[in-house]
């Protein structure tokens, strides 16, 4: 006789901690649109608060897997929570014009459609995480938080106005390969998606 797995609350650390990142996106992205995104100092915040929703974005999903506390909330909510915090950088930074509004709606319209997709099948078909879209991932959250940063403020004279100026163009470098591995992840999940489902259909027939 096989005993029954325990149900899992709801209420545990990777849950709170992703509600904490859903929780943190409005207020990241008003510091990040202080004053038309030229405060040094809100802009900082708004860097802090990024660099915080990463690390515990990697930390709540280590934490469910470790313990297993993975729950059909969790699940749900935490892609949900990390299409929110980049989201809200993309728009914020294309408002502040250090991004182009085009690569913020073609990222946009991959994710979301890309996340949605995912929960909507997540019943029938398990596609995990491919290393390529943990890459993409990465250099995302290294590009856009470079970003956020006040590197090309006018008020950055000196000593720090050249430094400024090169990391500004080193971020946007990363942005270039983030946003090319956004779309060719984005290809391959949608490729491997069609593949399980018709292998699912032909099962079932």
């Amino acid at each position: 006789m096989s005993e029954t797995q325990p149900q899992v609350s709801n209420l545990n650390l990777p849950n709170v901690l992703t509600t904490l990142r859903i929780a943190m996106v409005p207020f990241f992205g008003w510091a990040l649109l202080v004053d038309g995104g030229d405060s040094i100092l809100w802009r900082c915040v708004a860097y802090t608060l990024f660099v915080v929703a990463m690390i515990t974005d990697k930390i709540d999903g280590d934490i469910a897997r470790a313990r297993n506390l993975v729950t059909d909330f969790g699940k749900i909510a935490d892609p949900i929570a990390d299409k929110a915090i980049t989201g809200m950088a993309f728009i914020g930074l294309s408002i502040v014009g250090d991004i182009w509004w085009w690569v913020t709606i073609v990222v946009l319209v991959r994710e979301w459609s890309v996340t949605l997709l995912r929960l909507s099948v997540a019943k029938r078909v398990v596609i995990a995480a491919a290393n390529l879209g943990k890459l993409k991932t990465t250099m995302q959250a290294l590009a856009l938080g470079g970003l956020v940063l006040p590197l090309r403020d006018p008020d950055l004279s000196g000593a720090l106005e050249v430094p400024g100026e090169v990391l500004f163009y080193v971020f946007q470098a990363c942005l270039v390969v983030a946003v090319a591995l956004t779309l060719w992840s984005g290809y391959e999940f949608f490729r491997d998606a069609w593949k399980q489902r018709r292998a699912l259909g032909a099962g079932a027939r």
